[in-house]
């Protein structure tokens, strides 16, 4: 059987820039490059719904489980082109307030975004708010493990992916029951939007 659109999958792969490892869920190639293995494990997802970058998302359909792929994604595609209004300058006292010694290569969190200083001149400061691989084409190594077919591990793969944790939840006559009103607002917002990927109503419950 072939992946289609919203169908959900169980994914394993490795992402390459420049010939280096830069994201991966599988062990194997995690220990081969030293990387932690705690948290390294396939990932489910729903094909054709942003839940991967759009160069690999788009790559998915039309494929068949236990077949390794490689495909290699433009930049466009990827994290984006390099933008050069995300190089800004600061002045030197901006960071001796805090107590930083800036450095060429340092990265560090500002105005809310990861940014890595790429000059030090003086009493000015060069900072580049860009993702590292914005601008690059990079390959992504993968192997479609299985389709998932299960509604409560289909609904576990949205959490983790939207909430960034599992709320309890029953699911009865085509619905998902939460009760836990601390995602009441996801829920409104998300519903419509999970309905198209599972099928399924996503409510919060009555009681």
């Amino acid at each position: 059987m072939l992946v289609k659109k919203n169908d959900f999958i169980e994914i394993e792969f490795t992402g390459y820039a420049n010939d280096q490892i830069f994201d991966t869920t599988n062990k194997k190639d995690a220990e081969k490059f030293g990387l932690n293995l705690k948290d390294i494990k396939p990932l489910t997802i729903s094909v054709g719904n942003q839940m991967v970058i759009q160069g690999l998302d788009e790559d998915l359909e039309g494929k068949e489980t236990n077949t390794e792929y490689s495909v290699t994604i433009s930049s466009e595609k990827a994290f984006g082109k390099r933008n050069p209004n995300m190089i800004k300058t600061y002045g030197i006292n901006h960071f001796r307030k805090q107590n930083i010694n800036p450095y060429i290569g340092l990265t560090l969190q500002l105005d809310n975004l990861l940014a890595k200083i790429i000059s030090v001149n003086g009493g000015r400061v060069t900072i580049d708010f860009n993702n590292p691989l914005a601008g690059k084409n990079i390959t992504y190594k993968y192997k479609i493990n299985k389709i998932v077919n299960e509604d409560e591990d289909k609904v576990n793969s949205l959490q983790d992916f939207f909430f960034k944790q599992r709320f309890d939840f029953e699911i009865k006559d085509k619905k998902v029951i939460f009760k836990d009103d601390k995602i009441k607002m996801f829920i409104d917002l998300l519903s419509q939007k999970f309905k198209e990927m599972t099928e399924l109503e996503f409510v919060m419950s009555e009681i």
